[in-house]
């Protein structure tokens, strides 16, 4: 599988609402951390995830997470 792009060494920290959100796992979107299709043409497809109720959420943005779409901490081991 190929690499993801790094959208960004840092995580998104989001409050979201009750809801299914896609996250983006290329790193092409431009709406980070969800998806805006612009994975079309990779290997690459977005998670669905549900949200129950709200609450605010580490989301990952270096898309190397192991807990997707959860941030946890990778992105701090990555190199430049």
């Amino acid at each position: 599988m190929s690499e993801p792009h790094i959208a960004d060494r840092k995580p998104c920290i989001l409050e979201l609402e009750p809801g299914t959100y896609k996250w983006c796992r290329c790193g092409l979107s431009q709406k980070q951390p969800f998806c805006d299709g612009s994975h079309a043409g990779t290997e690459f497809t977005p998670l669905a995830f549900t949200v129950t109720e709200k609450k605010r959420m580490a989301l990952c943005a270096c898309k190397h997470t192991k807990h997707e779409p959860n941030c946890d901490g990778t992105h701090s081991k990555l190199e430049t």
